[in-house]
């Protein structure tokens, strides 16, 4: 009868030792930062000054968080045009704008006769970005 007290002792301690070792390091952890992929329609390879070309644009999550927040900003190195948001005011070049939604379309009007280079940046509020360059040619 000895030894039953010392079995229970020894469970009592397991068990201790068992609780003891689930702190708050092992809460369960909630992943928020999805990965994602930015697909464009294609586009013409030629404008003239002047035209305006329709850019369709779809973001593509690996995972869905509610809360994460996509921005554009764009950076033209070639020509000169102007960029917008459907009917909102063009965007300033390395200025940073919010999206409202994953697929959109943008419109990119020439102000120039020579070829035309922009650079799309769409990153999200875990600072994970993606990069889509255009390039026009002129037709003038």
């Amino acid at each position: 009868m000895g030894l039953l007290p010392i079995y229970i002792l020894l469970a009592i301690l397991t068990a201790s030792i068992s609780l003891v070792s689930c702190s708050k390091d092992d809460e369960l952890e909630i992943q928020r930062d999805f990965p994602f992929e930015v697909k464009v329609m294609p586009v013409p390879k030629d404008v003239a000054n002047g035209q305006t070309v329709e850019i369709r644009i779809t973001i593509q999550r690996s995972g869905n968080y509610s809360n994460t927040q996509y921005y554009l900003r764009y950076f033209q190195f070639d020509g000169q045009g102007t960029l917008r948001y459907y009917d909102e005011p063009p965007y300033q070049p390395n200025d940073l704008y919010p999206l409202s939604t994953e697929q959109f379309r943008l419109y990119y009007t020439s102000t120039s006769a020579v070829s035309q280079s922009f650079d799309v940046w769409i990153s999200d509020s875990f600072g994970n970005e993606k990069q889509v360059s255009f390039q026009f040619n002129s037709t003038d």
